[in-house]
């Protein structure tokens, strides 16, 4: 209410001042003719003023919506990796027979500039994900993203997930593993059918979560490099991984 209030008072306020500078036009120069009719000029390019500037202005609130909604989902995918992510993606890893591949390209570029995560882009698109759960613990796995589960449902009823699809594809991804895993009592004794099945829901959530972690490292490297520095250090495809500074790392 007060803020109509206000937008009322100064378009009162133009209005008058517009009114009277035309008044004192008229009763100085005499020609009431050429104001009304520099009048009529002004009012006839009001309407395209009024476009460019509506188009002018919606661009800049458009940005700045785009870059709001950005943050909010970086936060989102943050707070994912963080929760359970990280975790998720250093237990998947030891599913990929071939992720020594994989983490030789990733060590001859870890700067995570622009250029070395489309390189390493580049090569997750030909990258064979050999996903074998032979000696692998399943029962594991299934306690994991069962604990997570309510994590992970809260994740997915957040609306601006809806603007980053490929996200959302990997939510759903990680959410279908953990329901196909929490609706079998024994993950042990599984035919080889069904391990083939399960090895399947792997790769496609192992696939994604690596694609989407060298999205989130790159912006952290650009927006926030103390925790670029963490999240480095403590990086799911290094066996040796630690938070602890060695050696003057950075």
């Amino acid at each position: 209410m007060k803020r109509l209030h206000w937008y009322l008072l100064l378009a009162s306020s133009l209005i008058l001042f517009s009114v009277l500078s035309y008044a004192v036009q008229i009763f100085i120069f005499k020609k009431p003719d050429d104001t009304f009719f520099y009048l009529l000029q002004d009012l006839s390019f009001v309407p395209i003023q009024v476009l460019l500037v509506t188009l002018f202005v919606e661009q800049l609130l458009n940005q700045k919506d785009k870059r709001a909604m950005r943050h909010k989902l970086n936060m989102v995918i943050g707070a994912f990796y963080t929760e359970m992510g990280a975790e998720l993606l250093k237990t998947l890893s030891s599913y990929d027979e071939n992720v020594q591949s994989f983490r030789n390209a990733l060590f001859e570029n870890m700067e995570f500039s622009e250029t070395n995560v489309q390189r390493l882009r580049s090569y997750l698109k030909d990258h064979d994900f050999r996903i074998s759960s032979r000696n692998q613990d399943f029962p594991a796995l299934k306690k994991f993203l069962v604990k997570k589960r309510d994590s992970l449902m809260q994740l997915l009823e957040n609306q601006n997930l809806l603007e980053h699809e490929t996200f959302t594809d990997l939510m759903w991804a990680v959410s279908h593993l953990t329901e196909e895993l929490s609706y079998r009592d024994d993950v042990i004794h599984l035919t080889e059918q069904d391990r083939k099945h399960l090895e399947g829901d792997i790769k496609r959530a192992y696939t994604l979560l690596t694609v989407e972690w060298l999205t989130y490292v790159q912006h952290l490297r650009k927006k926030y490099p103390y925790i670029f520095s963490l999240v480095v250090r403590i990086n799911p495809f290094d066996p040796n991984a630690s938070a602890e500074i060695k050696n003057d790392a950075a």
